[in-house]
């Protein structure tokens, strides 16, 4: 029997493995969040449910501005079905490779942390749904590839439980 609760115990755990953000040091082009978001992007992304459903799509806006110390990133959304959004995001570097963000539908701050082309960026959100906020999840992987194209990868879920997947590309203009 304890030897049935061990392998259990295995399965689980593996199963829960995050990625590391260390194993990504010596990739490149390096990642910057502050010079990469300075001045104006556009994005493009999905939402898909947790059964890979593609729910929702969109475009966005973002204008950075970086002061030395806290990068501002200004978000205009765009939804499929008409839908407008704006989230304003006041981004602290706090040392190499490490920042700590907020924004007015964020729950406490996001923290991330960089390493050669990717990001981990992970906070608490409250997403409207159906006219109710709900707090949700978000761990987002972002990746910097040639020619300036960042993609991220955003799981988000609820008591552990996923509800889905946004991927959204990045472009610098």
């Amino acid at each position: 029997m304890k030897n049935v609760i061990l392998i259990l115990i295995l399965l689980i755990s593996s199963c829960s493995t995050k990625m590391d953000i260390e194993k990504f040091a010596n990739n490149q082009p390096k990642l910057i969040l502050e010079e990469y978001f300075s001045g104006n992007t556009k994005a493009w992304g999905y939402f898909h449910d947790r059964f890979g459903n593609l729910q929702r799509s969109f475009s966005v806006k973002i204008n950075g501005k970086w002061d030395g110390k806290f990068l501002i990133l200004d978000e205009d959304f765009l939804y499929d079905d008409g839908e407008k959004q704006k989230r304003v995001w006041k981004i602290e570097k706090i040392s190499n490779g490490k920042y700590s963000g907020s924004a007015d539908d964020v729950v406490g701050y996001a923290n991330g942390i960089s390493s050669g082309n990717a990001l981990n960026w992970a906070y608490e959100l409250l997403l409207e749904v159906k006219g109710k906020k709900i707090k949700v999840k978000f761990d987002d992987w972002m990746f910097l590839h040639d020619r300036g194209v960042l993609i991220n990868r955003a799981e988000i879920s609820k008591f552990g439980i996923n509800l889905g997947v946004v991927t959204i590309t990045f472009i610098r203009i």
